[in-house]
């Protein structure tokens, strides 16, 4: 009897995605901000603290808002790592701006504060907090950094929804965090994603940046008799029925949160042999770092050894897979943006670094197969 694979993700559903949206058609509120729009960005607030939350049709998005509230532009620099997705340096470039990349640091594998610092100079512009796999970074140095140097923070929580440091959630610790919403991520729309706004001096210009330029917002309130085109924006806003699916989400997210926490403890726990023998490494969590278990990986000892190990899961039918190809080494880094200092950790762990299954609805057999895979695997 053939076994069934085990596939590296599976988007979950609640089951109350289908009757939000039928609320919603109902509703005849179909575009965005609409009713479904205010209970998730009011969960958002609450659960965040964060000033302001925006939904919009991905974290992407909320980048590109960011840079703009960042009033980043040509000749300007933002610093971020090249270990991360190509949106965090795609919103720096198609804002004129050149992305400087850092290393990060060889246990969280978040950006190292001490390459932040050495790479600020009079052009920088931002600095950009990737919490890698839902792992703070640290908050505090960054937080010094940006401070002392008198550039935002912006936080790129794309991976960190329910994560926090200390008791403070990821995104919204800097003036702007940046949340995803895309099947991959713990909850999700799809295709969606949250603009966070921490600082209150921002909030009016975010609004109106996210209403495409306009100020609608206020016009809404009865702040304005009549809205116009007052700034530069998009079209920024996500639909309600990306909503109405996301809320089913959001409701249920400290239970999806906890069964994701179960996998990754079971993972954590099966592969500590394997780490004390020196035959791979398990992920390191940071200092007063609460985790959402969004991802569990494995770093093999070197690049074939990690090959190997993504190709006999595969001989099992279990998809693991790697990572980022570091952005300063593609083709689009290397023609719009530049490094600051060398990268030799973030080459490193991105040639051995592999991603195991991890869903809600894995079951403990599932885990055991994964588990005893990598067992027979690496040695």
């Amino acid at each position: 009897m053939a076994v069934a694979p085990i596939p590296f993700n599976r988007p979950y559903a609640t089951g109350r995605e289908f009757g939000y949206i039928r609320e919603a058609l109902d509703n005849l509120h179909l575009s965005g901000n609409g009713p479904f729009s205010a209970r998730c960005t009011a969960w958002l607030e609450e659960r965040t603290g964060a000033e302001r939350a925006l939904l919009t049709p991905s974290c992407t998005a909320a980048l590109e808002m960011a840079m703009l509230l960042a009033d980043v532009g040509p000749g300007d620099e933002v610093i971020l790592p090249s270990f991360t997705f190509v949106s965090t340096a795609s919103a720096v470039a198609l804002r004129g701006a050149t992305p400087v990349f850092v290393d990060i640091r060889p246990d969280t594998l978040n950006v190292d504060p001490e390459r932040v610092d050495a790479a600020v100079t009079a052009a920088t512009r931002a600095i950009v907090a990737v919490h890698y796999a839902g792992v703070a970074c640290d908050l505090p140095a960054l937080t010094r950094i940006a401070a002392d140097h008198g550039v935002p923070l912006v936080e790129d929580a794309a991976q960190g929804i329910l994560s926090a440091h200390g008791e403070r959630a990821l995104g919204a610790h800097g003036q702007m965090g940046c949340l995803s919403f895309h099947e991959t991520k713990n909850v999700g729309c799809g295709e969606g994603g949250a603009l966070l706004v921490n600082d209150a001096g921002l909030i009016e210009r975010a609004e109106i940046l996210h209403e495409k330029g306009t100020n609608r917002s206020q016009f809404f309130r009865g702040q304005v008799d009549k809205y116009t085109w007052v700034d530069l924006g998009s079209s920024f806003v996500a639909s309600d029925l990306s909503a109405a699916f996301l809320w089913a989400q959001l409701e249920q997210a400290e239970d999806i949160t906890r069964r994701r926490l179960e996998v990754w403890d079971a993972y954590h726990d099966a592969l500590e042999p394997l780490e004390r023998d020196g035959l791979l490494r398990r992920p390191v969590l940071s200092d007063e770092c609460r985790h959402n278990a969004h991802m569990y990986y494995v770093l093999a000892p070197d690049g074939a050894a990690r090959d190997r190990l993504i190709s006999q899961l595969g001989d099992r039918g279990i998809q693991a897979v790697f990572h980022y190809v570091p952005l300063h080494s593609s083709p689009a880094g290397l023609r719009l943006g530049r490094t600051a200092g060398d990268l030799t950790v973030t080459d490193d762990v991105a040639g051995r670094l592999a991603r195991l299954p991890l869903w809600v609805g894995m079951e403990p057999a599932d885990v055991v197969r994964v588990t005893d895979a990598v067992t027979a695997a690496v040695r």
